[in-house]
């Protein structure tokens, strides 16, 4: 199998306050932003989409637990590589995020600092420590 393109899409409870905290944190506007989808241009074939939980709900049809169920519960990672560590961090806890982790070391050779968006998917800000 061969990729063009991929996409990561985020089940939040609120597509237009999540809309607006991502379009704060990555620091862009959404490259779409329907009822029911926005979308962030991350990279040349990478996309960040926010759909809205009962949305994917009328899609999955009742065959998995609905998405509003795990609301906080950590369900992925989203890891950012920035050259403003400290700034975006900062930026996003401004915005509504809640600290997880300090920005500090970490063993794998980056310095990250986490945080938890408005339906408590993780992000980390991470930067390799020798640049």
């Amino acid at each position: 199998m061969k990729l063009n393109k991929a996409e990561i899409i985020l089940y939040v409870a609120d597509q237009q306050k999540s809309r607006d905290f991502y379009s704060v944190v990555l620091q862009k506007q959404p490259s779409l932003d329907v009822p029911g989808m926005t979308e962030f241009d991350l990279a040349d074939n990478l996309k960040l989409g926010l759909m809205s939980e009962n949305g994917i709900a009328k899609i999955l049809a009742g065959k998995t637990p609905h998405p509003s169920t795990g609301n906080g519960i950590p369900r992925c990672e989203l890891y950012l590589h920035t050259d403003n560590l400290e700034e975006s961090f900062n930026l996003a806890i401004k915005n509504g995020a809640k600290e997880i982790s300090k920005i500090q070391d970490r063993d794998w050779g980056d310095t990250v600092g986490y945080v938890a968006d408005p339906d408590g998917h993780i992000i980390a800000f991470a930067k390799r420590k020798n640049n």
